[in-house]
C-alpha cells in the first residue's frame, strides 16, 4: 500500500476528479475523519487513483494545497481540468500548482447543494428549470438561463440563486468546451460510483482503530474496483473523441504527455 501511495505518475492527466469521503476513526474518541480522494483520466483514457489522505478535520483548501503538491512531486506536471465540489480556496491551491489549470465545480454536487433547500414537492420543477443552465451551449445563454430560473424560483428559494452565483466563476469554463469535454468533465460517475464502494467498505468495518487501518480497508477496496478489467475497456472506448477534443482545446498539452 505505501508503495502504491508513492509510485510515480504520468506527467499529464487531461482531468483530475478530486473529493472526500468521511469515515469512523477512534482516535481517543470515534470521529468523522475525511478521507481525501484523487482520481485522474489519463491520456490513453483510463481511470487512476492518484492516492489516498486522511485528513485531520474538515475539507479544506489548504489541506488540498498539499496534497496537491504531493502529487506534483510524484510526477504530475500539468492538469487540464480539475473538478471539485466548489471548495472556498481550491481554486488558488490548484493555481499555486498548476497554474494553467482550469478548475470546474461539479455539476452534480452543486445539485446535490441546491436540492438541500428544496421541498420535496418541487424537486421535479427545480430540476427541470435549472438543467437549461448548465446544459446552454454558451456562458451568456446560461446566465439568460440563470435569471429566468430567478424570476420563477428566487422568491421562494432565494438560497439557491445565491448558491449557483457564488459558484458561477467555477461552474462555466467547460461551457467553453465542446460535448465530448463536457461529457467527461461534467459527469460525476467515475468518482461518485469510487466513492460509493469506499462507503460500503468502510460502513462493513463500522469505526477503524486508526487512520493506517482505515487506509488499508480504502486501498483494498481500490484493488477490487474492476477486478477484469471490463470497466476500464468501456471507459477507454469512450476516451478517443475526447483526446482529440482536449487536444485541440488545450493546445497540445495532451499529446506532449505522451511522449
Amino acid at each position: 500500500m505505501n508503495e502504491w501511495r508513492i509510485r510515480p505518475l504520468d506527467p499529464v492527466y487531461p482531468v483530475v476528479f478530486v473529493d472526500a469521503i468521511h469515515v469512523r476513526i477512534r482516535d481517543g474518541q470515534v470521529a468523522n475523519r475525511p478521507v481525501y480522494v484523487a482520481l485522474g483520466v489519463t491520456v490513453d483514457g483510463y481511470r487512476d487513483i492518484l492516492g489516498l489522505w486522511v485528513g485531520d478535520g474538515g475539507e479544506g483548501a489548504k489541506y488540498w494545497g498539499q496534497v496537491l503538491g504531493e502529487l506534483k512531486n510524484r510526477g504530475l506536471k500539468d492538469c487540464c481540468v480539475l473538478v471539485c465540489d466548489g471548495l472556498n480556496g481550491l481554486p488558488d491551491a490548484v493555481a499555486s500548482v498548476w497554474p494553467a489549470t482550469v478548475v470546474q465545480t461539479c455539476i452534480v454536487h452543486l445539485l446535490r447543494n441546491s436540492f438541500r433547500y428544496v421541498s420535496k414537492k418541487d424537486w421535479s420543477a427545480i430540476s427541470r428549470d435549472l438543467k437549461p443552465v448548465y446544459t446552454a451551449a454558451t456562458e451568456g445563454a446560461a446566465h439568460e438561463r440563470l435569471a429566468e430560473f430567478a424570476a420563477t424560483w428566487e422568491a421562494s428559494y432565494p438560497a439557491i440563486v445565491r448558491l449557483w452565483e457564488r459558484s458561477w466563476a467555477e461552474m462555466v469554463p467547460f461551457l467553453a468546451f465542446d460535448r465530448e469535454i463536457r461529457t467527461i468533465i461534467c459527469t460525476t460517475n467515475a468518482i461518485e460510483s469510487i466513492n460509493a464502494r469506499y462507503r460500503r467498505a468502510a460502513n462493513a468495518s463500522g469505526h477503524f482503530p486508526n487512520e493506517q487501518a482505515a487506509l488499508k480497508r480504502l486501498y483494498l477496496a481500490t484493488l477490487a474496483l474492476d477486478p477484469t478489467g471490463k470497466g476500464r475497456v468501456r471507459w477507454s472506448n469512450k476516451w478517443k473523441a475526447a483526446l482529440n477534443a482536449f487536444d485541440l482545446a488545450f493546445d497540445g498539452r495532451v499529446t506532449a504527455g505522451r511522449t
